[in-house]
């Protein structure tokens, strides 16, 4: 049996006492005695919680195998968000090795613990869910409002004009974008004409 207890500062907190990596250090060896655990310490010094990808995580979840434990202690160190954090309690749930947060009741090593990673872990479906359906009606206001959504395709002001100067010469659209594509006056990304997006072109005031 393996266990990791992992620490995490930020920048910001170092300097703070009560986040600081010794006041971690303390609580978890002193869960550990408690337990029986033998543990070994990993740490990610300056990293924020706002992104999974910190180099000593990383590490820690990719060497935990069955019967091994991540301890931390507190839920923060691990994720500020739920959302992750409940994402982690569920892999540790597949790959059978046990996530503890001193701070949190779904401790991974107990029965009790096990329902309640359960019921956050919906709730944290929950929040997805949620989250999803407010982007989704956010995207349909602006589509409706007339804002366009999705990366903006740059086309040059000479494309554009030449474009507008062979269809105004009498070329249908077809033929406008061969011409253009003959004097490498090609579509965004370098590709080929397509009538389409050169309809959408020309139809510019």
């Amino acid at each position: 049996m393996r266990v990791i207890g992992y620490l995490r500062v930020s920048t910001n907190e170092q300097a703070d006492s009560g986040a600081g990596i010794a006041a971690q250090r303390s609580a978890i060896s002193a869960e550990a005695a408690r337990r029986g655990w033998d543990v070994e310490f990993i740490e990610d010094l300056g990293f924020s919680a706002k992104s999974m990808k910190r180099p000593a995580l990383q590490a820690a979840l990719g060497t935990l195998g069955r019967g091994d434990v991540l301890l931390v202690s507190k839920m923060d160190r691990l994720s500020r968000s739920m959302l992750d954090f409940c994402t982690v309690m569920q892999r540790a749930q597949r790959e059978g090795w046990a996530l503890v947060a001193l701070d949190c009741p779904a401790d991974l090593t107990t029965p009790s613990g096990e329902a309640m990673a359960s019921i956050m872990a919906a709730f944290s479906q929950l929040e997805r869910r949620l989250i999803g359906e407010r982007t989704k009606a956010a995207l349909a206001e602006r589509k409706a409002a007339g804002v366009r959504l999705g990366r903006e395709r740059v086309i040059s002001t000479d494309v554009e004009t030449r474009a507008k100067a062979l269809r105004a010469s009498g070329l249908s659209i077809r033929k406008v974008g061969a011409a253009l594509d003959a004097e490498g006056l090609h579509a965004p990304g370098g590709k080929p004409w397509h009538a389409a997006s050169l309809s959408r072109v020309l139809a510019r005031a």
